[in-house]
């Protein structure tokens, strides 16, 4: 089940193995598709981000946080944060970071990279008061939801039992996916992994390896690509990260095994090769990743789009990428990617639009593959361009 993923974070063993030290990163070495036109980093076009962007540490919002993972933002502003190995929800306070438990999620079985993944709230959060997870039991990983009591007195005691309304996602000792975010359409939209099985991406019947969407209820709706199932795409390795940009296009992240990670534009019934490509292959029937970076520089987790731009946090690569995108209908990158905060905070694993300039970006060096520092792990706020 681990043939060919010790040289990446897909068995996240090889955590900072073939990474430059921290203070002297390797030359990046992301790989767009050649954009139709360039601008200069000085004169880009009207409403399109500089080729060329920036970023910015600052502030620190929280630290000491045990294994994070989900990251969900409330309507308030105030921030949910999930803990992979304890199995634990916790509200941040989004202006003094101060942390408030809500509890313990029921029948998380937390080990290797399973656990408690992904967080989304409710669109009708103000009327429902709801909260999503995806997580990893004994037998599967699955998606529930969650009462979240904001007028409870009892931390730890907030959240009520869960309601199971996606069960049966392979679970496996890597690649358990677990991102789950709410889209546009105010469908719910989970990346899973392939657990390992390689063949799982390809079968259609299998929920591993795909991009999966549902109503809120867990049931498979009209305009995907088969109308009795909850899969969206396929051909998927291990996917770490869900974002829409200014269109409304989707797109995900993903571990690539030995050679290239990816960043993937999504389209409906869409066969994205694993295993029988990895990165860009130009294949009849497979479609070829927007962005494709080395194994060593990345490891991608968590992305999100602020300011004309994708951000993609990378584990094993224990740094920042920027993808500015054209603007388009079609989105592609007007330039070639960019890495910031090169190995100056570790492994990251989430990021989550801010509002504005602004991005919430979560450390991860306390998931049994990092080395942990004081303080460790954090969410950071950071300024981008």
């Amino acid at each position: 089940m681990l043939t060919g993923c010790s040289s990446q974070e897909g068995a996240e063993s090889g955590a900072g193995q073939g990474s430059s030290p921290a203070g002297s990163p390797a030359a990046p070495s992301g790989r767009a598709a050649s954009p139709s036109a360039s601008p200069s980093a000085s004169r880009p076009a009207v409403g399109l981000p500089p080729a060329k962007g920036s970023v910015k540490v600052v502030s620190t919002l929280t630290e000491g946080l045990d294994s994070p993972w989900g990251l969900a933002e409330l309507p308030d502003g105030d921030l949910l944060v999930s803990s992979r190995d304890k199995g634990t929800i916790t509200r941040i306070d989004a202006k003094s970071g101060k942390k408030t438990l809500l509890g313990t999620v029921p029948g998380v079985a937390a080990a290797g990279e399973g656990g408690l993944l992904g967080l989304a709230v409710s669109p009708d959060y103000g009327t429902d008061h709801l909260v999503y997870a995806y997580f990893t039991t004994a037998s599967d990983n699955r998606i529930a939801r969650m009462l979240y009591d904001e007028d409870g007195t009892n931390p730890g005691q907030l959240l009520g039992a869960p309601d199971t309304i996606l069960r049966g996602i392979p679970k496996g000792a890597v690649h358990n996916g677990g991102r789950i975010a709410f889209g546009p359409d105010r469908m719910l939209y989970a990346g899973t992994g392939e657990t390992g099985d390689d063949g799982l991406a390809q079968d259609k019947e299998s929920l591993a390896g795909k991009i999966l969407r549902m109503t809120p209820d867990g049931e498979p709706l009209h305009g995907n690509p088969q109308a009795d199932s909850v899969v969206y795409s396929y051909g998927h390795r291990n996917v770490q990260g869900l974002a829409w940009d200014g269109h409304k296009q989707l797109w995900a992240a993903e571990f690539g095994q030995d050679t290239w990670d990816e960043l993937n534009r999504i389209v409906p019934g869409g066969n994205y090769g694993w295993p029988e490509a990895e990165g860009k292959a130009d294949r009849a029937g497979f479609l070829d990743p927007v962005a494709e970076w080395k194994t060593s520089e990345a490891s991608p987790s968590g992305i999100a789009f602020a300011k004309g731009s994708i951000w993609m946090a990378g584990l094993r690569g224990e740094r920042l990428w920027r993808i500015p995108l054209s603007g388009t209908a079609n989105e592609e990158p007007l330039a070639s990617p960019q890495s910031f905060l090169d190995g100056k905070y570790g492994r990251l694993r989430t990021v989550l639009a801010a509002g504005g300039n602004k991005l919430w970006l979560v450390t991860s060096e306390t998931d049994t593959r990092g080395t942990p520092k004081p303080g460790d792990d954090r969410i950071l706020v950071v300024e981008v361009r």
